[in-house]
């Protein structure tokens, strides 16, 4: 768990306000025993997760693909090349939604803008350092070369954020 106290509770205020903007549809499903509370996120979403990651293409339609999140300070962050489909739809046009979904017990689903974190600045020391304490242990020193040669790096700034488990029965 990376986050702290201040980082929770923004999450948390982010995830009030998300659940009293829902639709009545969600509310049935997300009953409040289903719903994940900002710690309980952030003792899920540790290491590297899954995501589905939606952009917009240039005509207007949603794309969807699989990228590696991070949780950090409550935010998702998650990479892609420099000249991926991804990089370029987000570049022209930065609303993104992102679920992490394992299987039907849990999933986190995302909705807002995506903010480059440069990983090679002050910004995003610490983005660099959990990334490579995840991948250079898995993909050796290579991983480190690449992240040098300029991936590029995205913060979900959340508009709305919905965390759903299914309690053991």
């Amino acid at each position: 768990m990376r986050e702290t106290e201040a980082d929770l509770e923004r999450l948390q205020g982010l995830l009030d306000a998300s659940y009293a903007q829902a639709g009545p549809h969600l509310l049935r499903i997300h009953e409040p025993e289903r719903r994940l509370d900002a710690a309980a996120i952030s003792e899920r979403l540790t290491d590297m997760v899954l995501l589905a990651l939606a952009t917009v293409s240039a005509a207007g339609r949603p794309v969807v693909g699989p990228v590696d999140g991070i949780l950090l300070h409550g935010d998702l962050h998650f990479g892609s090349a420099p000249d991926s489909a991804r990089a370029q739809h987000i570049a022209r046009r930065p609303d993104v939604s992102a679920t992490h979904l394992p299987g039907e017990e849990l999933a986190v689903t995302v909705h807002g803008r995506a903010v480059p974190v440069d990983v090679n600045a002050a910004e995003g020391a610490e983005l660099r350092e959990v990334l490579l304490g995840i991948y250079v242990p898995r993909y050796g020193e290579e991983w480190a070369e690449m992240l040098e040669s300029g991936a590029i790096y995205w913060r979900i700034e959340a508009e709305r954020i919905f965390g759903f488990q299914m309690p053991a029965e």
